[in-house]
């Protein structure tokens, strides 16, 4: 028995007041109705009508259940015609928290597409580096460049990074260029706070092997040492989008290229309490295609 159509069938019945009406009304042979009713009645182990020759009346316990069957549809048409809207015309507000230098530089655009694409959305866009509280703060979803999720964390991966080694021309001609990982041990190193330790990581012959660096300039800021790097004040580890500028400059060329650095994840970080919106979905999909 399918219970929706069965109280669908029910509710035509009960306004009708008669399973000849409902049948014909709908376009189906009276004994459909009449078994969908019964199973139903069947099923909640009730009499929802009783009948007599001349008219069906509802029972009490059938007028309570025409009320929850009314609802209950009305929910169900409401749910649907309210998905079935979303797929044509998302709507409704996003909050999102982004990383600052990824953000600028490769989030940013493609939001502004997608509200472009979407006028139904109303967009909300927080830059920042801290870690947020989803739901304390109300995001919706916030970005997270890392290499390595927490457990219980909710996410989706929408992309990939590369982290390169570069140095400005001028530092290269100073202090010569290192020829292997262990080479840094040589060399000042800018060093990227926010990631909480002092060791690079290569991979060396298919092994992740992870390098003590030393630094004496340091920042939670990835910007900031590129540039620090570009006027030949070290060695610096950071996101290819970060680099990009610099390197198409000149004022950096990558090292160690035969050492690639384990890659990073782009992870869009999601409420653990509810279920994900449609409109939020959307964004996302977007954000995969748009960082493919």
């Amino acid at each position: 028995m399918d219970r929706l159509e069965a109280m669908r069938l029910f509710i035509r019945v009960a306004e009708l007041g008669s399973f000849a009406a409902a049948a014909q009304q709908l376009g189906v042979a009276r004994s459909v109705v009449t078994r969908q009713v019964a199973a139903l009645e069947a099923h909640l182990g009730v009499k929802l009508m009783a009948r007599s020759t001349r008219r069906l009346t509802l029972t009490s316990a059938g007028t309570a259940y025409l009320e929850k069957c009314r609802v209950i549809l009305g929910l169900v048409d409401a749910a649907e015609t309210d998905i079935a809207a979303e797929r044509v015309a998302p709507r409704g507000p996003i909050r999102a928290s982004l990383p600052l230098s990824f953000g600028f530089a490769r989030l940013a655009p493609l939001l502004l597409d997608f509200a472009a694409r979407y006028p139904e959305i109303s967009l909300e866009m927080d830059f920042s580096d801290r870690r947020v509280n989803l739901i304390e703060e109300g995001m919706d979803l916030s970005i997270r460049i890392t290499r390595r999720l927490e457990p219980g964390d909710v996410a989706r991966r929408i992309g990939s990074g590369r982290l390169l080694v570069a140095a400005a021309p001028d530092y290269l001609a100073r202090h010569g260029r290192p020829r292997q990982p262990a080479d840094l041990a040589h060399h000042e190193c800018l060093g990227y706070t926010a990631a909480g330790s002092q060791r690079w990581s290569f991979t060396v012959d298919g092994q992740t092997e992870h390098v003590p660096v030393r630094s004496r300039i340091n920042a939670n800021n990835g910007e900031v040492l590129a540039e620090a790097a570009a006027q030949g004040m070290g060695i610096a580890c950071q996101p290819d989008f970060i680099l990009a500028r610099f390197l198409d400059a000149g004022r950096l060329e990558t090292l160690l290229e035969e050492f690639p650095v384990p890659e990073l994840g782009i992870y869009a970080m999601l409420p653990g309490n509810r279920q994900i919106p449609h409109r939020v979905r959307v964004l996302l999909d977007f954000l995969v295609e748009g960082l493919a």
